[in-house]
């Protein structure tokens, strides 16, 4: 059996990385992953020179220039703003929360008209201590903008009614004084040119991959294989969930080939109510200025995830973060097996966040 200094398991970007910066220090690596693809939720897929982001949007921003400069070695960003709107009902709203989405709604031109109104609306409301998202929403921005861009979205997220959520999930709502629409307050911002999965591709470059590989059937047969393990699955899973199982929710996702060149003008349009099922359209081509004559949406409806399910966000509250703990005591204990990644890690990260903690773990294991 050929061995390696490495077996990387997942071929997203924590994975990728490592793999990149472990070969610039001759290190051998193999990268595994159970899904038939790299790039891990990343992953675009060519359809019609329309990049489709097959997972969800995903728009890189970071104000780290080392982070920056990193990722532009891989691939050519072009000048992307992420500005989306939001609709409720016939209404439709620019986000951030901005003075076009307070104009919109209260027919004001001014940031003192705006802050005025909804300090207003908080004063009315009278919530001293918030119990629950609700309450922490209503008490941050007022009646008007929880009920029509916050409550229904939210819900739909989550699956619950917001009283019945924690406050701490909304720990602020930024209000913009300022007519800008553009969503992150980062410096850098882009959509890679030829799309993520060319990005990963350029990482893994020269790095061995094997595609359709879960690690459990895997390592049965390849125990000695590597004597150390980047292990970016779900760490309960790795210990066969023997403390409990930590909570996620799920994605699922509706793509249609449209025979029209522009379906809504943006490429991201949020639904606010909770009537609607999803909670976005995406339209993928205008990522990267397509004039394509043809258009790919993709509608996203959250959904509880089980076992099996693909898990997207995990669920930070005090049960799983207790347990997620306790894992985490139990790796840290490994000598052969270091975790990472979204899932190693049990939390939501940005994408220039996974990068940097790759390379920080990188810094700290292979000099």
């Amino acid at each position: 059996m050929k061995t390696y200094d490495y077996l990387i398991v997942g071929a997203g970007l924590y994975g990728a990385v490592f793999a990149h910066e472990a070969k610039k220090k001759g290190k051998t690596c193999l990268v595994i992953d159970k899904r038939s693809h790299i790039a891990g939720n990343i992953y675009t897929e060519d359809v019609d020179g329309i990049q489709v982001h097959k997972y969800g949007a995903h728009i890189f921003h970071t104000s780290d220039k080392k982070i920056w400069d990193y990722v532009n070695q891989f691939a050519e960003f072009n000048n992307y703003i992420n500005s989306p709107v939001a609709v409720y009902k016939d209404e439709l709203y620019n986000l951030p929360f901005n003075m076009n989405t307070f104009s919109k709604m209260w027919g004001i031109r001014t940031p003192a008209e705006a802050k005025a109104k909804i300090q207003e609306q908080i004063a009315e409301l009278n919530i001293a201590e918030p119990q629950n998202l609700e309450e922490q929403a209503l008490s941050l921005v007022g009646q008007d903008v929880y009920e029509k861009l916050i409550k229904g979205y939210t819900e739909k997220q989550w699956g619950r009614d917001c009283k019945e959520l924690p406050s701490f999930i909304i720990k602020r709502l930024p209000l913009r004084f300022v007519y800008d629409n553009n969503y992150f307050n980062d410096r850098y911002q882009g959509i890679p040119m030829g799309g993520y999965t060319q990005l990963v591709a350029n990482m893994l470059e020269g790095v061995e991959v094997q595609l359709d590989t879960d690690y459990f059937e895997f390592i049965k047969t390849h125990e000695g294989i590597a004597p150390k393990t980047i292990f970016t699955g779900m760490v309960d899973e790795f210990y066969d969930y023997k403390l409990g199982i930590l909570e996620y929710r799920s994605l699922r996702f509706e793509e249609e080939k449209l025979d029209e060149e522009n379906y809504q003008g943006n490429s991201v349009v949020n639904y606010t109510e909770r009537e609607v099922p999803y909670t976005r359209i995406i339209e993928h081509k205008h990522f990267e200025f397509g004039k394509q004559p043809t258009t790919v949406i993709t509608k996203e409806y959250p959904s509880e995830w089980k076992q099996g399910d693909e898990p997207y966000y995990p669920i930070n509250n005090e049960r799983n973060n207790t347990l997620f703990e306790q894992y985490k005591e139990m790796a840290d204990k490994e000598g052969s097996v270091i975790f990472g990644g979204r899932l190693g890690g049990y939390k939501y990260y940005d994408m220039d966040k996974v990068i940097a903690a790759a390379l920080e773990m990188t810094e700290a294991v292979l000099n």
